[in-house]
């Protein structure tokens, strides 16, 4: 499949109900599939995740670009399984916002997933799949608390002393949908490495294995980088990585363009 990148001005993310077919459908299956990852892994927690059952793009009477999404909560072992299987519920998407930290110099950091990690040795900008915890007042859920929550927890970095881009650049690659946000820290890239590092070290459980600054094309053939990663850092450095825009796809006027559909007699608390 190939990438899929928009610029949005803002996200619109709302907690929906939702019965998610896939979960019931192959309940059986999934137990088995998380006893074994648990074996493997006995650090993974069957908590609750966010996922996201129809994503719009739409355009605003002030002529706003939004990313729209229904969000709703299943478990985590059914996320692992549901992404282990090669994503068989083509509807369901993982939707998660992610901040491109960047140094002074230009080079972004990135985190190793820690081995207690589901995606463990990955190679991601610091994130978390958003939870409850997340939904705020009116249902609204709030992917930029989460993403400042994730930054310092992961590597101890605060939002607040970085300057944020106004909007968003979304990727889509399959079922992932990461919503990057760039923050400019006023730090060269080796000292903000260096607090990073130290703040792992200080951790007595660090999310993150490790942590490393990117600032050529040619670090980008790591294996350890999933296609939304290269895709962001590609178009960041200039590269010719092989993308479609999809600014076409904002409707007019308030009108919408669905990304990702409901299945046929899905619920849906927010319609």
């Amino acid at each position: 499949m190939t990438v899929e990148i928009a610029e949005v001005d803002r996200l619109d993310c709302r907690f929906v109900d939702h019965h998610w077919r896939f979960a019931e459908e192959r309940a059986a299956e999934i137990e088995r599939h998380w006893q074994e990852r648990r074996r493997v892994n006995p650090a993974l927690y069957d908590g609750s995740v966010l996922l996201a059952c129809r994503v719009e793009l739409i355009t605003s009477e002030d002529g706003a670009r939004i990313l729209r999404m229904s969000l709703f909560k299943t478990r985590f072992s059914r996320f692992v399984a549901w992404r282990d299987f090669g994503w068989p519920d083509k509807t369901v998407s993982n939707c998660f916002s992610m901040p491109a930290v960047r140094a002074r110099d230009g080079a972004y950091l990135l985190g190793e997933m820690a081995p207690s990690h589901s995606s463990a040795g990955q190679l991601y900008f610091p994130c978390g799949t958003p939870d409850p915890s997340d939904i705020v007042a009116h249902g609204k859920v709030d992917l930029v608390g989460n993403l400042v929550r994730e930054l310092a927890e992961e590597t101890g970095l605060v939002v607040a002393e970085s300057r944020a881009a106004a909007g968003w650049t979304v990727i889509f690659d399959r079922q992932h949908i990461a919503c990057i946000k760039r923050l400019d820290f006023d730090a060269p890239s080796q000292a903000l490495l260096a607090k990073v590092k130290a703040f792992l070290a200080s951790e007595s459980a660090p999310e993150l294995a490790d942590a490393l600054m990117v600032s050529t094309l040619e670090a980008l053939s790591d294996p350890r980088l999933p296609a939304f990663m290269v895709a962001y850092l590609s178009r960041a450095f200039g590269g010719r990585m092989k993308f479609r825009s999809v600014q076409g796809r904002f409707g007019a006027n308030d009108s919408t363009a669905t990304l990702r559909r409901r299945p046929s007699g899905s619920a849906s608390a927010d319609g």
